[in-house]
């Protein structure tokens, strides 16, 4: 980094520093959020939440206010530390969230995600795919699978794999972009364009737009979910206070 772009963040940070808001991750306290994310239409006609242009960001480390989310639902709410003897796996692992879950010392914590060429991973994410996981039955005690299942066109059966390898009454975070106003998903595989694909899903990589039917979809999978929204408690974090929690559940019986 360059004298001048340090000169320059330090003016930025400093401009930005309040109390209003604090990042865990790193810190920083500021007087309001930097805007982050596309202003597309259909993510404005759709009300979707969890994605869209809004003011989210963290000013000095750039987390958003997904992962933070996370971070106060997993580290604040479940308090998941306290209790070093379970198995994760986390799928598509969020830098800052992974690094912090790393030095945990969990019984065991696998990060996985499904490489694509031209993009490098750190070496603790192993190369997965999630309609195929490599984990036998009753496995992990906790899945966390932040905004991933709007990428993948057979996401129920991606849901059904994570439900198997998940021990009975295991849990699973399952976030994903959701439309406000929306009753069913939007979708259609046959769109391969990535611009027509972020003119009606909101992102070039994504395949749908999910409704309101989202926890029948999940429920279809065979998991228990329970919808919560932990907003008030964490406003200083920066969180959205319109994105619900997917908290699902494996039962103990099958079925």
């Amino acid at each position: 980094m360059s004298l001048i772009t340090r000169i320059k963040n330090k003016i930025k940070l400093q401009a930005h520093s309040g109390n209003n808001y604090y990042c865990p991750f790193c810190g920083y306290t500021s007087r309001d959020l930097e805007v982050v994310g596309h202003d597309l239409p259909v993510l404005r006609e759709k009300e979707v939440v969890g994605g869209g242009r809004r003011a989210a960001g963290c000013y000095q480390c750039h987390s958003r206010d997904r992962e933070r989310l996370l971070y106060a639902f997993i580290i604040e709410e479940l308090k998941l530390p306290k209790n070093k003897n379970r198995s994760i796996l986390h799928i598509a692992p969020e830098p800052k969230l992974s690094n912090v879950l790393l030095k945990q010392d969990f019984n065991e914590y696998i990060c996985g995600d499904l490489f694509t060429p031209g993009y490098t991973y750190p070496a603790h994410v192993q190369n997965m795919n999630v309609l195929h996981l490599p984990f036998e039955d009753n496995h992990f005690d906790l899945v966390i699978c932040n905004h991933v299942l709007e990428h993948i066109p057979e996401d129920i059966k991606a849901m059904q794999e994570l439900q198997r390898v998940l021990k009975p009454g295991g849990k699973a975070i399952l976030q994903v972009p959701i439309s406000k106003n929306t009753r069913e998903t939007v979708e259609d595989f046959t769109i391969a364009d990535p611009k027509k694909r972020e003119e009606l899903f909101g992102q070039f990589d994504h395949v749908r737009i999910y409704g309101q039917d989202y926890v029948q979809r999940l429920e279809s999978a065979g998991f228990i979910v329970h919808r919560i929204n932990i907003s008030e408690t964490y406003t200083r974090m920066g969180v959205n206070p319109l994105e619900d929690l997917f908290y699902c559940e494996k039962p103990t019986l099958s079925i």
